[in-house]
């Protein structure tokens, strides 16, 4: 699939198959990630993959309370993205120019990761409405980190739907703002 295919073909899922993905698929979407660019190769990420059938209800669980999210119990796979603590020198330039780098390095991570699953047939959602401290107790996920984001990952089973999106114009601007 071409780049330009890709990006319009990658959406948000909310409907997935009945049906397991493969573990050569989730490692190439995990290499994927592994090769996302971050502030000084800092890398300030840990993907925990959550594929055993009874902890991925329990992950799923933290992600729907008030009723949100109630199709990440379909998803296959959830992947919780940890934040881990940036190296010295990103840490240093973040604190300089006010810049949280370690965010921005996970969002093209992540990015990433949903790319890759969309080029080899799997569908994703990014998740940033769940019980961040449940999701670290059933993770073990150490009380200093954070974790941003949950990524449902699966055979999806919705439609490819048209963009809807600001056009060019609203969103950006030559030479000034």
């Amino acid at each position: 699939m071409q780049f330009s295919e890709l990006i319009k073909h990658r959406q948000s899922d909310r409907k997935y198959a009945d049906r397991p993905v493969e573990r050569e698929k989730l490692l190439q979407c995990l290499e994927a990630a592994r090769l996302s660019p971050s502030a000084d190769n800092a890398q300030p990420w840990k993907l925990v993959v959550v594929d055993d059938p009874a902890l991925k209800e329990q992950v799923a669980s933290c992600a729907t309370e008030l009723g949100m999210n109630r199709f990440v119990h379909q998803a296959p796979v959830i992947v919780a993205v940890v934040l881990e603590r940036m190296n010295v020198m990103a840490t240093i330039a973040s604190a300089i120019k006010r810049k949280d780098f370690s965010l921005l390095d996970v969002g093209m991570a992540v990015n990433q990761l949903c790319l890759q699953a969309a080029d080899i047939g799997l569908g994703t959602c990014i998740i940033g409405w769940f019980d961040e401290k449940r999701v670290k107790q059933l993770l073990q996920v150490d009380r200093g980190r954070r974790v941003p984001l949950l990524v449902t990952i699966g055979y999806s089973e919705a439609q490819t739907r048209d963009k809807v999106r600001k056009s060019i114009e609203q969103m950006s601007s030559w030479n000034r703002y």
